[in-house]
């Protein structure tokens, strides 16, 4: 899409879009792997339960070892990034991450099984930092709020993923359908490898930005109080930020809740056959996939506040259904008006974090979303086993509605900013 400014600057335009246009379709390549490849364990993680001999909150356990891995290395992928490029680490991690996915259905204990969850965690946590930072500075290119579409692609890679393991569940054991995910996730890698590793990512605007502080520090200076002003400023934006990265992580809860959980709640709870259980994610990703794909129309119609309180007051209302349920399809009912919801929560939480702060503020809002997405699902381990599976899962529909409360306080920054 050329970047049009003035008529006659379209031909001088269209050379750099190009590149734009290839690099945007790579990195929704790899989003999208992502999912696929992440769907794939998920949907086999009641087999894999079964063949470790793990009770709910040892599962609990060993799935904290995803979010331990994940949040070391989302410690470390930022460095790396600004020292290798966010599109190497990328490529990196998409080389790791689908060799890792092999490693959990070779365990046959709980310790064991936690332990290569570590390095699950370790490449999933990386390839979803590199990813946000490449894509936040494509983004910036563009210059269109086009940050949905990159997680439409992990929802619809997490349909695809779980639709397919539903399909073969009965058919292949855990350890043939994840290699077979192996096998995928590297072809793709080494197809989409070259477009990212050939062009560097589009530098941010920090011209315009760094005029601006200019500007606003002139002005300060003027009123013969520069600096208190701008430490007051830069209190108050650090903190906004952590606001919309906590709306981040009460909607990435809700995602690793349902991810890990939703099918093992129909197959234990409703006695759904293990193909109908493995839907269970994909009706969810699905749903999600469709909010996303809407989220720019309705991002410009609705607004970032409207859009919030909707989204939370809608996530809550269709996760308390799918939770307390009393048969199959009244629950996968509820996992879909769960994923309409909850669709754009995060990209908005994102979006608005990185359009007060920057980068920075994009790489917090993104760390605490996912710290929530792989805390959840241990968190509702421990609550299955001192309450119930269903009950746990009602957790994730009261942090949607805090989402929507945030939304809803900060809807004057929202609008102002």
């Amino acid at each position: 899409m050329p970047l049009l400014n003035k008529p006659g600057t379209v031909n001088a335009d269209v050379p750099r879009s190009a590149p734009l246009t290839r690099l945007r379709i790579a990195l929704t390549v790899f989003f999208a792997l992502d999912g696929f490849v992440f769907a794939g364990w998920v949907v086999r993680i009641p087999a894999v339960k079964a063949q470790t001999g793990a009770s709910a909150s040892q599962l609990g356990l060993a799935l904290l070892g995803v979010s331990a891995g994940a949040v070391v290395t989302m410690m470390l992928t930022g460095r790396l990034c600004s020292r290798f490029g966010s599109h190497t680490v990328t490529v990196a991690c998409g080389v790791l991450l689908p060799l890792t996915v092999a490693l959990p259905p070779l365990t046959h204990s709980p310790l064991a099984l936690g332990l290569v969850l570590l390095a699950f965690g370790a490449a999933y946590g990386g390839i979803n930092v590199a990813m946000n930072s490449a894509a936040v500075d494509l983004v910036a290119a563009l210059r269109r709020p086009v940050m949905p579409s990159f997680h439409a692609a992990f929802s619809l890679g997490g349909m695809v993923g779980s639709g397919l393991g539903g399909l073969v569940a009965g058919h292949l054991s855990p350890t043939r359908h994840l290699l077979a995910i192996t096998v995928i996730g590297l072809v793709v890698t080494a197809v989409t490898a070259p477009t990212l590793l050939r062009h560097p990512a589009p530098a941010p605007p920090e011209r315009q930005r760094a005029e601006r502080r200019s500007t606003e520090q002139r002005g300060a200076e003027q009123r013969g109080a520069e600096h208190a002003p701008a430490t007051g400023r830069a209190r108050g934006t650090r903190g906004i930020v952590l606001v919309f990265g906590l709306i981040a992580l009460c909607t990435a809860y809700g995602e690793g809740a349902l991810a890990d959980w939703s099918a093992l709640h129909l197959e234990q709870d409703l006695h759904a056959h293990p193909g109908v259980a493995a839907a269970s994610y994909a009706c969810f990703a699905g749903a999600m996939t469709i909010g996303r794909l809407s989220g720019t129309a309705l991002l410009e119609r609705l607004g970032r506040t409207r859009t919030l309180v909707a989204g939370g007051a809608t996530g809550a209302a269709g996760m308390l259904l799918g939770a307390l349920a009393p048969s199959v399809w009244v629950a996968l009912v509820g996992f879909v008006i769960t994923g309409l919801g909850l669709a754009n929560l995060f990209p908005v939480a994102v979006e608005r974090a990185g359009a007060l702060a920057g980068p920075t503020g994009v790489a917090a809002a993104s760390t605490l979303g996912y710290g929530g997405m792989l805390l959840g699902p241990p968190a509702i381990g421990f609550m299955t086993d001192w309450f119930s599976l269903p009950a746990a899962l009602t957790s994730v529909a009261l942090l949607a509605a805090v989402a929507a409360t945030i939304g809803f306080a900060t809807r004057r920054v929202a609008v102002t900013e």
